[in-house]
């Protein structure tokens, strides 16, 4: 009998602890419902190969959310993380790789570069008493700015001895992940073992009685942000060496997710309070949903609606928690136990999530046949009507020749394209097709998907460093030396003109500008003024061309690397597009042709999209079933104008 007493004791108490665990820790609750939802969704999520891409894939966000714990913690706030880390990862390329420096040197280079981008922000803080808010917003545009002028807007290649932090070690445990768990273990140590992690819970609880009791507040937020600045640095280079090159434009928006990881691990946004594991809890979730969604072959723009939500509902969780606050380890029979308790609240959100989560995904899983030949479509964007059609035309010859297709859209991120290569590599889709945002970056996914035996099809925009089945594509460099001569033959021979820039940094803006300055070499009566970029956005296409205006009324003439900035030119200059402004776009989308035929944009370069999307996924079909495809398959560029708009 007592033995029995014994026995039931002991299953109730670890009952107990697994029971307070989970609903003392709203954020590891949260993390536990996603893993059980996404391996009942997908039987391709709990393989270890996932669950590796997944701890990959939370490594840089979860650095980067470790440095800005120490600035949440003391109530502030770092804007600024994503563009240092950029920064910090483009003075280390370009000082090994471009002046010749030590990379020993180059490395302590990079992480002084970051801590200095913190101490700037702590002595704004600090001593020049701006909001944090506002002194790490200003940090962000510096950052990144000093990026592109150190690159001059190019990815620069990655010193050999460093990549290796994006390598994978004993061909099975990836390095970042190490990383990210030695990180991890230095915030612990710091928060809850040093005396700057002590003032840290005192700054943010309340400010003025540490400084009364004593504590330099001043001093102590210049450290703080230094650790800030100096974490995004480890964070720069660890991106940096999984993409192999240091991309100018890297980590966009990553401060956001930083933000969120550590809110969602528990950290209060008014200070005082937060630690290191509830950070790496909140990074894992943020992999883990992207990750499962992926997988599940979720709409790239549901996954966002999805994503937002589960992020709600986790902080949601924990607030009720923090709310109830009361005894969630009761011995039963006590009021904490009772059905109507505080548990019992806790238990009922966690019943919403796993419902919310489970019925909302399955609801948008389109799901498919066993039977069925799956592949992925990785686009570098579906922020552009170009990119949009290239997605119609591959999903029309895939429901055609009854494939899977599962696109997703990278936004720009070159480690969020190599994040869902990698994730289509662990799924065994039957091949991949892949429109790079860049085409150094992307080479290592590739070349994982190449050695798991996934042919891989490049469209748009060329692979380097790794082996495709085929690259389909229209040839960027010719279509600008088309522009060219289209715009210089409108004018005569003679005039101005301005040039709107795509993104600093991609391809498609570098071989479409250096086509376009080769072409213009045969007509020396032509003087490009001005050259600015308006990032392949109409909004700043129309903003950029109306400031352009103000210094140089007198061009004749604008070539914009997209239809997109080249209606924003159209719209700033009025009622002078078209008559005495002659403007030339590129990519040949619907709202371009129609501004063509209405005659106020002269010509636009077609890509023909649809038509590349199309063959991309024959060509795709045709390396899956193991058939010999071309090795490059060009999709003609053609000049529309006025004349010939009809005919498209």
């Amino acid at each position: 009998m007592a033995t029995d007493t014994l026995n039931n004791r002991t299953g109730a108490s670890g009952a107990a602890v697994v029971r307070r665990l989970l609903l003392d820790n709203g954020a590891l609750s949260a993390l536990v419902v996603l893993v059980v939802a996404m391996a009942l969704l997908s039987g391709d999520f709990l393989t270890t190969q996932n669950l590796l891409n997944v701890g990959v894939q939370a490594a840089v966000t979860a650095i980067l959310a470790f440095g800005v714990t120490f600035v949440i913690v003391s109530a502030g706030i770092d804007l600024s993380v994503g563009s240092v880390a950029a920064l910090s990862a483009t003075v280390l390329a370009w000082s090994a790789t471009s002046e010749g420096v030590p990379v020993w040197l180059a490395v302590l280079m990079a992480v002084a570069t970051g801590a200095a981008c913190g101490l700037v922000n702590g002595v704004l803080v600090s001593y020049g008493k701006l909001p944090p808010f506002i002194a790490t917003l200003a940090m962000l545009s510096v950052g990144r700015g000093l990026s592109l002028v150190i690159s001059q807007g190019s990815p620069i290649a990655f010193p050999d001895p460093v990549s290796v932090l994006g390598d994978t070690l004993g061909g099975w445990l990836p390095a970042p992940v190490l990383v990210m768990i030695a990180a991890g273990l230095v915030t612990a140590l710091v928060l809850s073992r040093t005396y700057l992690g002590r003032s840290m819970y005192a700054i943010g609880g309340n400010e003025e009685a540490a400084r009364l009791s004593g504590l330099r507040v001043k001093r102590q937020k210049l450290a703080i942000y230094a650790l800030s600045g100096l974490f995004a640095a480890v964070a720069g280079i660890v991106l940096a060496a999984r993409l192999v090159s240091a991309q100018p434009q890297a980590a966009q928006g990553y401060e956001l997710d930083a933000i969120a990881a550590v809110v969602i691990g528990g950290a209060s946004l008014s200070g005082g309070v937060g630690k290191a594991s509830g950070t790496l809890v909140g990074a894992l979730i943020l992999a883990v949903l992207r990750n499962g969604l992926n997988l599940l072959s979720v709409s790239a723009f549901w996954q966002q609606v999805v994503i937002g939500v589960v992020i709600a509902l986790a902080v949601l969780l924990d607030t009720l928690r923090r709310r109830a606050g009361a005894t969630p380890g009761a011995p039963s029979g006590t009021a904490g136990s009772r059905g109507g308790g505080p548990g019992a609240v806790k238990l009922a959100v966690a019943a919403v999530c796993v419902a919310a989560v489970v019925g909302g995904v399955a609801l948008l899983n389109p799901g498919s046949s066993s039977s069925t030949t799956k592949m992925g479509l990785s686009l570098s964007t579906l922020n552009n009507p170009f990119f949009v059609q290239m997605k119609e035309g591959a999903q029309a010859e895939a429901k055609a020749e009854g494939i899977d297709l599962t696109v997703t859209d990278a936004q720009n991120d070159a480690s969020q394209q190599a994040n869902q290569i990698q994730n289509f590599t662990g799924t065994g889709m039957k091949s991949i097709i892949v429109n790079p945002v860049d085409s150094d970056a992307v080479g290592p996914a590739v070349r994982a998907a190449d050695k798991a035996g996934i042919p891989v099809v490049a469209a748009d925009r060329g692979v380097n460093k790794a082996d495709i089945a085929t690259l389909v594509a229209s040839d960027n460099v010719a279509g600008g030396k088309l522009a060219a001569q289209t715009l210089a033959e409108k004018l005569g021979g003679k005039g101005k003109i301005a040039v709107l820039q795509g993104t600093a940094g991609t391809s498609a803006s570098r071989e479409r500008g250096a086509g376009f300055a080769e072409g213009l070499k045969a007509y020396p009566g032509i003087e490009v003024v001005a050259r600015q970029p308006a990032d392949f956005d109409r909004t700043k296409g129309l903003d950029v061309m109306t400031n352009l205006l103000q210094s140089h009324p007198d061009v004749t003439g604008v070539f914009a690397e997209n239809d997109e900035m080249a209606l924003g030119a159209v719209k700033a200059l009025g009622s002078r597009a078209g008559s005495s402004v002659s403007v030339v776009g590129f990519d040949g989308t619907p709202d371009g042709f129609k501004a063509v035929e209405a005659g106020t944009l002269y010509a636009s370069v077609a890509q023909q999209p649809k038509e590349l999307g199309r063959m991309a996924v024959q060509n795709a079909v045709r390396a899956a079933r193991g058939k010999k495809a071309d090795s490059m398959v060009k999709v003609p560029v053609k000049v529309v104008t006025r004349k010939n708009v009809a005919a498209f």
